[in-house]
């Protein structure tokens, strides 16, 4: 059976791509999750226009992506920890205390898109790398002191 594919499926293909596939397959999971039609005349000009859509609002979100890198790059955080005599501190700085400095500079920024390779121990200056977008990825300055 010849059908659309309305999303990415993985091992099977890309969005708006027409394969040919078993009919149970096609009856017992792609119908029933909506993420295949039958390929016919009708049903191409609607994945087009899916297609088209979906290319409008990756770009839009690109552009965001890159309005809120031009906003964050010059950006420098303070973190103050409290800290022993030899510079270790007394826990750790995790990107869940990254992402609540940026929320105190008025930007809501997810701890999941904060590329910290491991927790900071120690005070210092770090740069950290802000993934905003799969293409588009901000460094941020954040300077860890004492209290």
């Amino acid at each position: 059976m010849k059908v659309i594919l309305v999303e990415d499926v993985k091992s099977v293909g890309a969005m708006g791509d027409i394969i040919d596939v078993k009919d149970g397959f096609a009856r017992n999971f792609l119908f029933p999750k909506k993420l295949a039609r039958v390929a016919v005349g009708s049903n191409l000009k609607i994945i087009e226009d899916i297609k088209k859509k979906k290319v409008i609002a990756v770009l839009k979100e690109r552009k965001e992506a890159d309005g809120l890198k031009a906003k964050i790059s010059g950006l420098s955080l303070t973190i103050t920890v409290e800290a022993g005599d030899d510079d270790k501190l007394f826990g750790s700085v995790t990107s869940q205390d990254v992402a609540d400095s940026f929320e105190q500079e008025g930007l809501l920024i997810d701890k999941k898109k904060i590329m910290l390779e491991e927790h900071i121990k120690k005070l210092g200056v770090y740069q950290i790398p802000i993934k905003l977008h799969p293409e588009v990825t901000a460094e941020i300055k954040v300077w860890v002191v004492k209290k």
